[in-house]
């Protein structure tokens, strides 16, 4: 048995060697934008190789490459791919700068971070997924904090925060399908349950940026625009609030973007459409690289038996319905570490966390929401997960900048911790 405990504990270790060598290396630089991201991943991934016992050499290669070609993962990269096209076309084309200034013309700075989060909230609960709010609004909040000299890295923070309200609540969310599914109960009622925790963390958020932190730094901005400049922006965000998948609404961003580039004339010629792509492409290289290197880790991981040693250490003392409720979400939090899949979390912890559930009186509606919002948690501050990797690439800062401002999902955190320590909101096990 402490065999195989050193062996679980040891198969966790890649983690660690990812995290350390990114954080230590920025440390002793005393830079985050000096120690790419990618190469923490190279060093974790040959460690995770070498670590890995019952398999040659090419098997272990197989295990890695299964998990970079997962369809989740792929489906990302195709995201970024076509994400990276649309900003820089739209860059190229005016429609970012068009959208900075009659956001800014009808919107006092003064306000500005309440209604930038307010809006995130509100697209990522229409559309039910962080990254495509991240998509649809990181271009235009990284150009207003340009043009109004702020900091980047808190203006998509907040954006970043907002997207997660959504992820967290909606109906059409994956994780709250997931979550649902997994423990079996009604969507109705998990949102009544998660909205008792998301509302509070979501009022104090906002109230922070309506009396705290501001912008006093910035400038006004008189630039004037061409209006028809900024429709590709509005279209995409009004084809996400109807309910179009987030591809089918990047490509036809990328049409439209182009159409009216061509028409409007000003320079932007076929051979800027190309260029832009490419551009485009290229600054989400290491995005994708990265992407790539998360999922054939963290098969790894899984193969070497991390997740079990997890979830066997995570449930061998519980005692009574609050230490199970504190398991589900902390072994939720956990695997989300790991896994950087806020829905494969929930998924790969589904059945452990019904049978907590069940095995110790916790209400499925319960579960399901400390499940789906401890997830949404960790995938909102982890530098390596695809929002916040999707948000600085699009950004151009590291993800590093942004987690300390990232109040929202921290104020969700500390909601997790109250609901479970105070038994809120009071659930009977009726399920």
């Amino acid at each position: 048995m402490k065999n195989n405990s050193l062996r679980g504990a040891l198969a966790l270790t890649p983690i660690v060697v990812l995290l350390a060598v990114y954080l230590a290396g920025a440390l002793l630089a005393g830079d985050f934008y000096r120690i790419p991201i990618s190469v923490s991943f190279v060093v974790a991934v040959i460690y995770a190789i070498s670590l890995l016992r019952g398999y040659n050499f090419q098997e272990r290669i197989g295990l890695f490459s299964q998990g970079a070609a997962n369809p989740d993962i792929m489906y990302m990269v195709w995201i970024f791919c076509l994400a990276g096209i649309f900003a820089s076309s739209a860059k190229a084309m005016g429609a970012v700068d068009a959208t900075v200034a009659l956001t800014l013309r009808f919107v006092p700075s003064a306000y500005l971070p309440a209604g930038i989060f307010v809006a995130a909230c509100f697209v990522s609960m229409a559309i039910g997924t962080s990254v495509g709010t991240i998509v649809a609004l990181t271009p235009v909040v990284t150009a207003m904090a340009t043009a109004l000299g702020c900091d980047v890295a808190w203006l998509v923070a907040i954006v970043v925060g907002g997207a997660f309200f959504g992820d967290n609540l909606s109906f059409i969310s994956d994780t709250t399908i997931a979550a649902t599914q997994s423990q079996g109960c009604r969507m109705k009622d998990k949102f009544r349950t998660n909205f008792v925790l998301a509302l509070p963390a979501a009022l104090a958020t906002l109230a922070l940026y309506l009396f705290g932190e501001g912008m006093e730094g910035a400038v006004a901005m008189t630039q004037s625009a061409e209006w028809f400049r900024a429709v590709p922006y509005l279209l995409v965000i009004i084809l996400a609030l109807v309910g179009v998948n987030v591809l089918v609404v990047l490509l036809v961003g990328i049409v439209v973007t182009d159409a009216i580039g061509l028409m409007a004339g000003d320079g932007f010629t076929m051979l800027s459409v190309f260029e832009s792509a490419g551009e485009g492409l290229s600054s989400m290289c290491e995005l994708i690289l990265v992407t790539l290197f998360a999922g054939g880790l963290m098969n790894l991981v899984r193969a070497a038996g991390g997740f079990e040693f997890l979830t066997r250490a995570l449930t061998r003392r519980i005692k009574g319905r609050r230490g199970a409720e504190a398991v589900i979400a902390l072994l939720t939090a956990l695997t989300n570490l790991c896994t950087a899949n806020n829905t494969i979390a929930i998924l790969t912890m589904g059945s452990i966390a019904r049978d907590l559930s069940q095995r110790y009186g916790v209400a499925a509606r319960k579960s399901a929401s400390l499940m789906d919002t401890a997830s949404c948690v960790v995938q909102g501050i982890i530098p390596y997960g695809a929002q916040l990797l999707m948000a600085s690439g699009l950004a151009s800062v590291s993800p590093v900048a942004i987690i300390p401002h990232l109040y929202y999902p921290m104020a969700l955190g500390v909601m997790v911790v109250f609901a479970i320590l105070f038994n809120f909101p009071r659930t009977e096990r009726t399920e």
